[in-house]
């Protein structure tokens, strides 16, 4: 008989709890002056999947999920032994490339020197012909010299300018095996937290498959849903707290980032078939990227909370919110 009586207590204590956790969600704006808004959501960050371009063998990953990432920081590699012969080849094409043009150079200079003595003999037996002195036979043996000399300097100079093009090739080859290599190492875009370790090394992935998913801990928020008549009153900038159920005596300062510019339904994960079907506009309200630099050990995403919207600069904020945190002096 204890034991039921324990229970049936036990069962009636957690309905309790589960009732005062919705009205308190239901009343978390009563007692708001007019121009505060509150809605309820959960810290979130930009999540960015740091993934190879070329299929290869992952040879290192060195973070570990929930390690702190710098912008810039090396996090996982991928083999490059075959890019690397690939880049000894291409390199030297491109130096053979950049001999040829010598050649072709040297050709073209070869070339325009003997077109130049051809055009001299021409002129001279013409004007011997002119004289008298010469036959019509050998200005017309000399006019052909010209002209052969002539198309053989010009195919000359195409020669060249092909091995120009051929060096531009050859150079491009070695810019796109050098942005491979330099690709296969996987570096952090920014200051952040690694969330998931999606790949061992040993493991071979294909081109675009994620390695690691990263937390962009610079772009923190809460999305929050409000009513078409508040959303309008919401201004991009405007002064916005965010209270976290983990830490109540906390405010943090805030800004609103986005307001969607279309209404749709409330998200399944509010509480109540009523709230769910209310038509409501979605709005992202950011944390100060200097405060979670400050406090960068300490932020995690997914705690919930409330976040709290002035729309109208001229009402107070409640004493409760009224001192946000800052980041310490120095």
């Amino acid at each position: 008989m204890t034991s039921r009586i324990g229970r049936i207590l036990l069962i009636a204590a957690a309905a309790l709890a589960a009732g005062y956790a919705v009205l308190a969600w239901r009343g978390a704006g009563e007692g708001l002056p007019e121009g505060i808004v509150v809605g309820n959501g959960r810290l979130e960050a930009t999540q960015v999947n740091l993934a190879p371009p070329r299929a290869g063998r992952v040879v290192e990953v060195a973070a570990r999920e929930g390690d702190r990432a710098s912008a810039g920081e090396k996090l996982a590699r991928l083999d490059t032994a075959e890019l690397e012969a690939s880049l000894d080849r291409a390199e030297a094409e491109a130096a053979l490339a950049r001999e040829s043009l010598a050649q072709a150079e040297a050709q073209v200079e070869l070339r325009r020197s003997e077109t130049r003595l051809a055009v001299h003999e021409y002129e001279r037996a013409a004007s011997l012909v002119a004289k008298g002195h010469a036959s019509q036979a050998t200005l017309d043996a000399r006019q052909s010299a010209r002209d052969v000399a002539q198309a053989a300097e010009r195919a000359a100079q195409a020669a060249a300018a092909t091995a120009w093009r051929a060096i531009a090739a050859a150079e491009a080859e070695v810019r796109r095996i050098v942005s491979l290599i330099g690709d296969s190492t996987l570096v952090a875009p920014a200051d952040g937290r690694v969330l998931y370790r999606l790949v061992e090394p040993g493991e071979v992935v294909a081109a675009g498959q994620p390695v690691l998913t990263l937390l962009d801990l610079g772009d923190v928020y809460m999305e929050v849903f409000l009513s078409a008549r508040d959303a309008a009153r919401a201004t991009l900038g405007g002064e916005a707290r965010i209270v976290l159920d983990a830490f109540p005596e906390a405010a943090i300062p805030a800004t609103v980032s986005f307001v969607a510019p279309e209404a749709q339904f409330t998200p399944k994960q509010v509480e109540t078939l009523e709230e769910r079907e209310k038509l409501v506009f979605r709005v992202r309200v950011r944390v100060p990227p200097s405060l979670i630099d400050a406090y960068f050990d300490r932020v995690k995403t997914g705690m919930r909370g409330l976040a709290y919207l002035r729309l109208d600069p001229a009402v107070d904020w409640p004493e409760a919110l009224a001192d946000p945190v800052t980041a310490p002096a120095g």
